[in-house]
């Protein structure tokens, strides 16, 4: 894709400065970094699994509907510190290898993940908040967060109904917006022959089997406890999820650079990445072992293809490097920005500037 964004030569210089720095000054521990991600994996994947034969171990019902919100809470965060590596290849030098891992980690969560990977570094790495460029925000429009965008009725209860819509959302991305994107034109994805069809198929039915199938026909709970069960850890999966997503990108003071009538971007790509995007507790190595790097999203942007686990390292470079240039990152706690996400949705309730303001 031919680059959009306008080119400001003290941004271009900037960003040549940034990359030398980093590289400069970020000293990386080859066998300390293979330490901490077998660390962080067999953390995750054994507390993910355990989670998992809770399922058939709990007679219960009550322990097993939390065992399985348990799951769902644990094997998002096992997704969060693996997936999202995986898909920009900062793991293994294969990178067959580090797509078979994505994929596998995306299936235990339900999620198509060709379909996700195509667009996250195509559209959304591109040009995140840009519309008709970053396919995360034609999600729905029940959540208006754009300025200027079409505004309608019940948008001015949205900061209300919003944390209830977003309960529902991995059900919704698992059973429904993976299929039509599968069977609509889309052009974030490669040709969708018999390759792309069967490895849909093969993931949904995996899924499927491990989380609905199995616990039918294994554990010792009515169906329509496991019904119940598996419904709650999709309502709360979710409501974790889309809150921490949006925090990344939708917060009070995150940009939305516009486009003029030939579709070029009004802002540079370096600052298009910086102040779009929204830090937390960017500097912690807890927050950072526990979002898997998407605490660290202005650095992310910049560096897609470094590990998140250089994150903390690295923003203390790229923060003192920004602040010598007067660039405020955009930065909020997990809770703070929680809230923040809210007070934005209240703000873009309004139809007018003059009430958004």
């Amino acid at each position: 894709m031919r680059d959009k964004h306008i080119h400001i030569a003290q941004d271009s210089e900037l960003l040549k400065t940034i990359y030398r720095q980093v590289d400069e000054q970020l000293i990386i521990d080859k066998n300390m970094f293979l330490l901490k991600i077998w660390a962080k994996f067999i953390f995750y994947f054994s507390f993910s699994a355990l989670a998992y034969s809770l399922l058939y171990l709990v007679d219960k019902p009550t322990y097993f509907i939390l065992s399985f919100v348990l799951y769902g809470f644990v094997s998002l965060l096992f997704a969060f510190n693996f997936s999202h590596d995986f898909s920009h290849n900062t793991i293994f030098k294969n990178k067959k290898l580090n797509n078979i891992c994505f994929i596998f980690i995306y299936t235990i969560v339900g999620a198509h993940a060709e379909a996700w990977k195509q667009r996250h570094i195509n559209s959304h790495h591109y040009a995140p908040n840009v519309e008709d460029y970053d396919s995360d925000l034609k999600i729905t429009k029940l959540i208006r967060v754009i300025p200027n965008s079409e505004h309608f009725w019940y948008h001015k209860f949205q900061y209300i109904y919003a944390p209830f819509a977003y309960t529902t959302y991995s059900l919704f991305w698992v059973f429904i917006k993976d299929y039509v994107i599968l069977f609509s034109k889309d052009e974030y994805s490669e040709k969708k022959g018999l390759k792309y069809h069967l490895s849909f198929w093969t993931q949904k039915t995996v899924y499927l089997t491990f989380i609905l199938a199995l616990p039918l026909l294994f554990s010792v709970q009515v169906w329509y406890i496991v019904l119940l069960g598996f419904l709650l850890m999709h309502l709360t999966q979710s409501l974790f999820l889309l809150f921490t997503f949006f925090m990344t990108h939708h917060v009070e003071d995150t940009e939305y650079p516009t486009t003029d009538d030939k579709g070029y971007i009004n802002t540079s790509w370096l600052m298009n990445q910086i102040k779009s995007s929204n830090d937390m507790h960017p500097f912690s190595e807890t927050a950072n072992f526990i979002l898997g790097g998407f605490n660290n999203h202005i650095a992310h942007h910049l560096f897609p293809h470094f590990h998140h686990i250089h994150y903390p390292k690295l923003n203390r470079i790229l923060y003192d490097i920004l602040n010598k240039n007067n660039i405020k990152p955009n930065q909020t706690t997990y809770w703070g920005g929680l809230i923040s996400h809210l007070k934005l949705l209240k703000r873009m309730s309004y139809a007018d500037k003059k009430n958004a303001l």
